[in-house]
């Protein structure tokens, strides 16, 4: 597993019972977390720290209860980055910080390369990805369908000092910018996406991960310059393994372009217990 082991600004304080209880900066949340099916341990105390409670609805969605009075948004930070927090009615924060792993090493993979290298984030969301890929000397493009995450994605990376870097930001269809892209003969060192379970776009197309990922990734290949550095997928989908994610990389990937793939659970270290949570896994293929 590979574990976000280096915040300062973070912590998961503790889990159980369905939750976790996580330190964000200044402010202490509590919201509920599927992978958490043990009962909460010994620490029960620690629990009443919570400044906000997360609430789920039996009708779908759900509620923020206070018990002490939050600011609307504020920012953390890992390392040279920062980033804005915002307790959302999805129960998100705006972040996920176990991707920190994946930070760390695209800047490297960046960083190391002694030549520019020009990335493609794809279902970049609030841009954590994009910062860090910034941060460390890359030309990006974000690409987003949801104009609030790509606003979100701007803010945090100028809240970086990044405002003037070349990054683009795109509010669009990852799909049919992918296309469009290979038919401008536009190329990318190095793509990241982070596709959801499921999808449906502009004009009602349905998406699917379980079906349809390896023919995306597939599609992204004709994108790639002829020396690509990396190609990075996160995946949140229940019942896919890091395993299916190596063989789709092998398959799409390595055939052309030989390499080294790499594949896993991402995680976060539990203050309380010692133990590690899991949060999704990741799929690296890189030169």
């Amino acid at each position: 597993m590979f574990i976000a082991k280096d915040w300062k600004d973070y912590e998961l304080i503790d889990t159980g019972g369905g939750e976790k209880l996580e330190r964000w900066g200044g402010f202490v949340l509590r919201r509920p977390d599927p992978q958490i099916i043990w009962p909460i341990g010994e620490k029960r105390d620690v629990w009443q720290s919570a400044n906000a409670h997360y609430h789920r609805s039996s009708s779908g969605g759900g509620e923020w209860e206070e018990k002490v009075k939050t600011p609307d948004r504020w920012t953390i930070r890992y390392k040279e980055l920062k980033f804005y927090i915002k307790p959302t009615s999805f129960k998100h924060t705006g972040l996920f910080p176990e991707q920190a792993v994946n930070w760390d090493w695209m800047m490297d993979k960046i960083r190391s390369a002694g030549r520019p290298i020009k990335v493609l984030n794809l279902f970049a969301y609030t841009g954590g990805a994009t910062a860090a890929c910034s941060a460390a000397g890359a030309e990006v493009v974000h690409v987003d369908a949801a104009k609030g995450m790509v606003q979100w994605a701007k803010e945090n990376a100028a809240l970086s000092g990044l405002a003037e870097r070349p990054i683009r930001y795109i509010t669009d269809d990852v799909f049919k910018f992918v296309a469009r892209e290979e038919r401008r003969g536009n190329k990318y060192d190095a793509i990241i996406m982070d596709p959801p379970s499921y999808g449906r776009g502009p004009n009602g197309e349905m998406w699917k991960l379980e079906t349809d990922l390896y023919r995306f990734v597939e599609s992204c290949t004709a994108i790639l310059t002829d020396n690509p550095l990396f190609f990075l997928i996160n995946s949140y989908t229940t019942g896919i393994s890091a395993t299916v994610l190596t063989n789709i990389l092998s398959m799409a990937i390595s055939k052309r372009h030989g390499g080294t793939i790499t594949s896993g659970e991402i995680g976060l270290p539990i203050t309380a217990s010692g133990l590690n949570l899991p949060c999704g896994i990741l799929g690296r293929w890189e030169a």
